[in-house]
């Protein structure tokens, strides 16, 4: 019986213990997030900049800019973050994977179609990559709001003012066109419609040369 009673009791100790233990237990780690400057760039304690990797939010001025840094913000802000694999961009800012709790932020983002994919090369790769092309093809975010083949404001405005990705070199394209069809307008990065070729030139674009 006596044998019986100290069990009891050790077994009453280690779960008291167990219980002060829990109470005892150190913050969760990570950095407070006081900010953001766009849809994928964070501001921590300190005034410390971190960019997403993998994330390409189109610019404030630009469609869909408002709205990256919003969603963003609702992840983010006013919560303590763990960054890891952090490495410099080509401008020396700190790249990184981003976490609130088991959260992976980046990938938040790209589910959210807020933000283009980015090529880097981490283990999340492929699993990024796919999302982002999720993202794309379910029309989510930019993809839905910024990017078309009509002019969804204006269909009397056709002229589609298309960038190179290569050369930043501005051409437009008029019906007749031979790819006037397949051109995509991606506002989110500052393309543009027409509603004349005057109007075109004006900001800098030059006719595509398969135009007849």
């Amino acid at each position: 019986m006596a044998a019986k009673s100290v069990l009891f009791l050790l077994l009453c100790s280690l779960v008291l213990n167990g219980v002060l233990l829990l109470r005892k237990a150190p913050e969760k780690t990570g950095t407070l997030v006081i900010g953001v400057v766009d849809g994928d760039t964070l501001v921590l304690e300190g005034k410390v900049k971190v960019r997403l990797r993998y994330a390409d939010a189109p610019e404030l001025k630009f469609c869909g800019g408002i709205e990256a840094k919003n969603e963003l913000e609702k992840l983010v802000v006013g919560k303590k973050v763990v960054i890891q694999e952090q490495i410099p961009d080509q401008f020396g800012r700190g790249m990184a994977m981003v976490y609130e709790g088991s959260t992976l932020v980046n990938q938040k983002m790209l589910e959210s179609g807020w933000v283009r994919y980015h090529h880097d090369t981490t283990k999340d790769k492929e699993m990024l990559k796919s999302i982002a092309d999720k993202a794309k093809k379910d029309g989510l975010g930019l993809f839905g709001k910024c990017q078309s083949k009509v002019n969804p404001e204006n269909p009397k405005c056709i002229i589609k003012g298309n960038m190179d990705d290569a050369t930043d070199e501005k051409r437009y394209y008029v019906l007749g066109c031979a790819q006037y069809a397949f051109t995509i307008v991606e506002l989110d990065v500052g393309e543009q419609w027409f509603c004349s070729e005057k109007e075109a030139k004006a900001a800098g674009y030059t006719k595509a040369e398969t135009c007849k």
